[in-house]
C-alpha cells in the first residue's frame, strides 16, 4: 500500500512538474509576435548599483554601450552580460534639481567609428548640463553647453554632417551640435515638440534625410526633413497613439521602427503608414522598456525598470529580414 501511494505521488509530482514546464515553455514561445521572435536575455542588471539603461548604441564586437540614467554613468555590457563601467560624469552641487525629474539625468548615446561616446546630461545647471565626449581609453569631458532649465534627453549622429542633434523634452526643441565640439544651435522648435503634462520630444535618429522624433506625452513619432540649406523643414506627423512611447530603431533601410512604450511595458512595431502592433510585452521580460538598436536581424532592448523596480535589463531578439 505504501509502495502504491509512492508511485502514485511520484507520477502526480512528475504530471504537474511536466504541466508547469510545458506552461511555461508555452508562454515563453507565444509572447513575441512575428516578426520579432526567439528573446533572450543578454544581462540582469544590478538595481541596487543604479543600473538602469536609459539609451543604448552598438559596438562592432556586439558589446552594448549604455546610459545608466540616474548613477551618472556609461558602460559597456559585453555579449556575455558583463557589466564595465566606463565613466561617472561628476554630481552638480547641492540643492541643485534637474527640471520636471530633480535628479541628474544621463540620456541619449551615439558611437562614432573610432569608437568616441557622445551622451547628453541634464543636472538644472549651466555647468554640467549639455552634450559631452568620452574617446577611447580617456576621460568624459563636456564638449557643448545647454541652457540649465533644458532636459537634453535623446541623441542622433548625423554621420554625413558630423553632427549631433539633441532632443529636448523640456523645452520643445531640437538642438544641434557638431561633434568637435562648440555653441549649440537651435535646429527645431514646434509645438509638436513640446510637452503636454510630463515630458515631449523624447528619442531622435537621423533616417533618410531627415531626424525622426517621439514625444513622450502625445504618443507621436515625427519626421523632420534636413533641407540642403540645413534648417530644419517642416514638422510631419508619421504615426499617433504611441502615448508613452520612448526611444526607438529602425528595422532596416525602410522606414518601418520597433518603439519602446515604456510605462506600458511594450515593444511596438510601427508600419511606414503609422499603424502600429504590440510584438514584445512584460511576458518576454520588459521592465519599462527605454530603448532599442538594430543591427542586422538582432534587436537589442534596454528596460530600465523605472516604474516596476524589478530586474533592469537587456534582451536580444530575432527580427525577420527585409522590414
Amino acid at each position: 500500500m505504501a509502495r502504491t501511494m509512492q508511485v502514485r505521488r511520484t507520477a502526480l509530482l512528475a504530471a504537474v512538474a511536466a504541466a508547469v514546464l510545458a506552461a511555461t515553455t508555452a508562454g515563453v514561445a507565444t509572447a513575441a509576435t512575428a516578426p520579432v521572435s526567439d528573446v533572450r536575455f543578454v544581462s540582469h542588471l544590478n538595481m541596487a548599483d543604479g543600473q538602469r539603461p536609459e539609451n543604448i548604441t552598438l559596438e562592432p564586437g556586439g558589446s552594448a554601450d549604455v546610459t545608466f540614467a540616474f548613477s551618472r554613468q556609461v558602460a559597456r555590457i559585453t555579449p556575455a552580460g558583463r557589466v564595465h563601467v566606463l565613466a561617472t560624469l561628476p554630481a552638480p552641487s547641492a540643492g541643485t534639481a534637474t527640471p520636471v525629474l530633480a535628479s541628474p539625468f544621463l540620456g541619449g548615446v551615439v558611437r562614432t567609428d573610432d569608437g568616441t561616446l557622445y551622451f547628453s546630461y541634464a543636472t538644472g545647471s549651466s555647468d554640467l548640463t549639455g552634450v559631452w565626449r568620452l574617446r577611447p581609453g580617456g576621460t568624459a569631458e563636456r564638449i557643448a553647453a545647454l541652457p540649465a532649465d533644458s532636459l537634453p534627453n535623446g541623441l542622433a549622429l548625423d554621420r554625413h554632417s558630423g553632427l549631433l542633434y539633441v532632443a529636448d523634452s523640456v523645452l520643445g526643441t531640437v538642438w544641434r551640435v557638431p561633434t568637435a565640439g562648440g555653441t549649440p544651435r537651435i535646429w527645431a522648435t514646434a509645438p509638436e515638440l513640446e510637452a503636454s503634462g510630463f515630458l515631449g520630444a523624447n528619442g531622435i535618429k537621423i533616417h533618410h534625410g531627415a531626424a525622426w522624433v517621439s514625444n513622450l506625452d502625445k504618443g507621436t513619432v515625427l519626421r523632420i526633413p534636413l533641407t540642403r540649406q540645413g534648417v530644419a523643414g517642416r514638422v510631419e506627423t508619421r504615426a499617433t497613439g504611441l502615448v508613452n512611447i520612448d526611444d526607438f530603431a529602425f528595422t532596416g533601410p525602410g522606414d518601418t521602427l520597433l518603439a519602446a512604450i515604456n510605462a506600458d511595458n511594450e515593444v511596438v512595431l510601427v508600419r511606414p503608414d503609422g499603424t502600429h502592433v504590440v510584438v514584445l510585452t512584460a511576458a518576454d521580460g520588459l521592465e519599462n522598456p527605454t530603448s532599442l538598436a538594430v543591427r542586422g536581424t538582432t534587436a537589442s532592448i534596454a528596460s530600465g525598470a523605472y516604474s516596476t523596480n524589478h530586474d533592469p535589463n537587456l534582451l536580444a531578439a530575432r527580427i525577420a529580414p527585409g522590414r
